[in-house]
C-alpha cells in the first residue's frame, strides 16, 4: 500500500514482525505462553497498527522482558498476533465481548481455530442480517479446553475447516487496554448455555439457507469470512484511511477501455469453438492465488484450500478406477499365467495404467472445474441473494418515496390552492387599498375645503366680534351717562318729595295735634278699651298699643313718636329708589 513505510531497518522484522532476536530459538507450539517473553516490540506495534487498522483510540503497549501473557498489567488484555490473523479487529464486537462474558475466560486462550471460528461466524451471521448470540453458537458446535488452558472450537455436524500458516503463536502477544470489562487473568472454561428454543431449523432461518447442505457448504472454509474485506463489508473491521477499501465501493460508470487495448471479445460463443474450452477459458479467468489483484469486481478470488478439495464424484470415479485394475489383476492370477497370455496380459496393463493416468487426469481436470463452479455457483448465489435484497430494500425505499411524494404533491396542490386564494384576497385587498386611498384623498380635499372655510368663518368672526366690541364700549358709557342723568332725576323727585311730605302733612299733623288736644285723650281712651275688652284696635303702633306707653305723656312725646315714623317712611322711600 503506497504511503507505508518500515521504521526498522531489520529485514527480517520487515519479513515477519514478531521475528525472535538474535541468538534465540523460535520456540514450538506446545510450549506454555506463561513462560515465554514476547517477541513483539513497539517497531513490531506499528506494523501492526498499519496492517490490520488499529483506531486511534486503541492504546497498545509491547511487552516487557519479564511480562508474561497470562498476567498481563492491571486494566489490560493480552492479545496474540494469531488473533489478529483470524481476523479479530478494534474495537471488539459486541457478539464476542457476550461470548466471552458467558464462558470466563480471557481472549489470549483462543487459539488461532477458535477466534477464527467465532470471528467468522460473527461475520457470516451479520452478512446475512442476524447476530451470532452464545445460545446459537452453541447449537452450531462447543468450545473445547486443552490441559494449558487453550480454548478450540468443535462441532459434530459443522465442517469447518481452519489453516493456520504460523508455525507458533504462543510468544508473539502485546497488551491492549481493556475497556470492555473483559477477564484478565485466563479462567477455567464454562460451558455455553444449552438452547431448548433454538433448533437446526432455526438456524437455517437465521443464515437463510433452504437445506443443510448449503449450510455445510456455507460453513466449511471459514478463512473466507475472516478475510479483510469481508470483514470491512459487515462493518468489522474500521479500515481508517485505507485506499484499497474504496474497491469494495461499487460504481455505476463504465471504466473506459485505454488506448491501444483491443476491444474485448463478446459472450456469444464463435462457431466451431468447443463448449469445454469456453469454459476452461472462463475459469481461467477466475483468482486462485491469495496474493492475486482483486481491483475488479468481476474477478473472484478462490481461496487454495477450496481448490484442493475432492468431490464425491471425483473419489468415486477414483475408487471405480482402482476396481478395475484390481479386477484385472486377479483375473490374470486366477486363469494362470502363460507366455501368450502374460505378454497380451501385460500390453493390456501398460494400456490401461496409461488409460488410468489419463482417466485421473481428466477426472482431476474435472474435480478442478466442478469445484470452482461450485465454488462460483455459491458465490454468485450469495451475490444474487444479496442484489436481491438490496433490490428488495430500493424497491420498498422506492414505495417509501413515492408514498412521500404523492404526500408531497398533495401538499403541494393544497399549498397551491390556499396560495391562489391569498392572491385572490390580496387582490381584493389591493382593490380596497385603492379605494381607500381615493376616499382619503377627497377626504383630504374636503377637509382642506373646510379648514378654508372656518378660517374664513373666524377672520369673520373675529372682525364682527371687534366691531361688537366698539359698539358695547359706547352704548354701555351712554347707558350708564343715561343711568346716572336718570338716578339724579330720581333724587330731586325724592327730595322734593320728602319736603312736600315734611311741610305739607306732618306739619300739619303737628299743628293739629299741638292744636287739638283731644288725641291724648283719645288715644287713652283706645287704651283703656283694649284692656277692658282684649280686641286690638288697627292703625295703632305697638308702642301706642304697649302697656308701657305712659299715661303721663304729653303731646311732645306724640309728635316726636310721629316725626320719627315719617322720617323712616321716607328713608325707606329713598333706598328703593336707588
Amino acid at each position: 500500500m503506497s504511503g507505508d513505510h518500515f521504521p526498522s531497518r531489520d529485514s527480517a522484522v520487515r519479513e515477519n514482525p514478531v521475528v525472535p532476536p538474535v541468538g534465540r530459538r523460535r520456540p514450538d507450539k506446545g510450549a506454555r505462553a506463561d513462560d515465554l517473553a514476547s517477541t513483539v516490540t513497539s517497531d513490531s506495534l506499528i506494523i501492526f497498527r498499519k496492517k490490520f487498522h488499529f483506531p486511534n483510540d486503541v492504546v497498545a503497549v509491547a511487552p516487557k522482558r519479564s511480562d508474561r501473557a497470562g498476567v498481563p498489567p492491571p486494566g489490560y488484555l493480552t492479545i496474540c498476533e494469531t488473533h489478529l490473523r483470524s481476523g479479530l479487529r478494534f474495537p471488539l464486537p459486541a457478539e464476542l465481548i457476550e461470548i466471552l462474558m458467558h464462558c470466563g475466560v480471557s481472549i489470549s486462550q483462543f487459539t488461532y481455530r477458535g477466534m477464527s471460528v467465532t470471528i467468522g461466524l460473527i461475520a457470516l451471521f451479520r452478512d446475512r442480517g442476524a447476530i451470532l448470540t452464545p445460545e446459537r453458537l452453541s447449537r452450531m458446535g462447543r468450545f473445547t479446553s486443552d490441559a494449558q488452558g487453550r480454548i478450540t472450537f468443535r462441532s459434530k455436524w459443522l465442517d469447518m475447516r481452519t489453516r493456520d500458516p504460523a508455525k507458533s503463536w504462543a510468544n508473539a502477544y502485546f497488551f491492549v487496554k481493556n475497556e470492555w470489562g473483559l477477564a484478565e487473568k485466563q479462567g477455567k472454561l464454562r460451558d455455553l448455555p444449552v438452547p431448548l428454543h433454538v433448533g437446526e431449523e432455526d438456524i437455517k432461518r437465521f443464515l437463510k439457507v433452504p437445506d443443510v447442505e448449503h449450510l455445510l457448504y456455507d460453513v466449511r472454509y471459514m478463512n473466507k469470512y475472516t478475510e479483510e474485506e469481508f470483514l470491512f463489508k459487515v462493518g468489522m473491521s474500521v479500515q481508517a484511511g485505507r485506499s484499497d477499501a474504496r474497491m469494495l465501493k461499487l460504481t455505476s460508470k463504465i471504466p473506459e477501455r485505454p488506448a491501444g487495448v483491443p476491444k474485448a471479445a463478446t459472450k456469444r460463443q464463435t462457431r466451431g469453438e468447443d463448449l469445454q474450452a469456453s469454459k476452461k477459458k472462463k475459469l481461467e479467468g477466475v483468482a486462485t492465488s491469495k496474493a492475486a489483484p482483486v481491483s475488479s469486481p468481476s474477478i473472484i478470488h478462490i481461496p487454495e484450500n477450496v481448490l484442493s478439495h475432492q468431490c464425491i464424484g471425483r473419489r468415486k470415479a477414483g475408487d471405480l478406477v482402482r476396481d478395475l485394475l484390481l479386477i484385472s489383476l486377479f483375473f490374470f492370477f486366477f486363469f494362470g499365467m502363460t507366455s501368450n497370455i502374460f505378454f497380451s496380459f501385460f500390453f493390456q496393463l501398460s494400456r490401461r495404467t496409461e488409460l488410468e493416468v489419463e482417466l485421473t487426469e481428466a477426472l482431476n481436470h474435472w474435480n478442478d472445474e466442478f469445484v470452482r463452479v461450485k465454488y462460483l455457483h455459491g458465490e454468485f448465489k450469495r451475490k444474487y441473494d444479496l442484489k436481491a435484497k438490496e433490490v428488495k430494500i430500493l424497491e420498498e425505499e422506492l414505495y417509501g418515496c413515492r408514498t412521500e411524494l404523492a404526500n408531497m404533491v398533495h401538499s403541494a396542490s393544497l399549498q397551491n390552492h390556499q396560495t391562489d386564494q391569498l392572491q385572490i384576497d390580496l387582490v381584493e385587498a389591493q382593490s380596497m387599498i385603492a379605494q381607500l386611498s381615493k376616499d382619503q384623498k377627497s377626504s383630504a380635499e374636503k377637509i382642506a375645503v373646510l379648514e378654508a372655510e372656518n378660517k374664513r368663518s373666524q377672520t369673520l368672526i373675529a372682525e364682527k366680534e371687534a366691531v361688537l366690541t366698539s359698539l358695547e364700549s359706547s352704548g354701555v358709557i351712554e347707558d350708564f351717562k343715561k343711568s346716572i342723568a336718570f338716578k339724579i332725576i330720581i333724587q330731586d323727585h325724592v327730595q322734593e318729595a320728602r319736603d312736600h311730605i315734611y311741610e305739607v302733612e306732618v306739619k300739619a299733623l303737628e299743628k293739629q295735634c299741638v292744636e287739638e288736644g283731644f288725641i291724648r285723650g283719645f288715644l287713652k281712651g283706645i287704651r283703656l278699651v283694649q284692656r277692658k275688652t282684649g280686641v286690638e284696635v288697627e292703625g295703632l303702633t305697638p308702642s301706642q298699643a304697649s302697656d308701657d306707653f305712659s299715661s303721663d305723656s304729653d303731646g311732645d312725646e306724640i309728635e316726636s313718636e310721629l316725626q320719627r315714623a315719617f322720617a323712616l317712611e321716607a328713608d325707606d322711600e329713598i333706598v328703593e329708589i336707588e
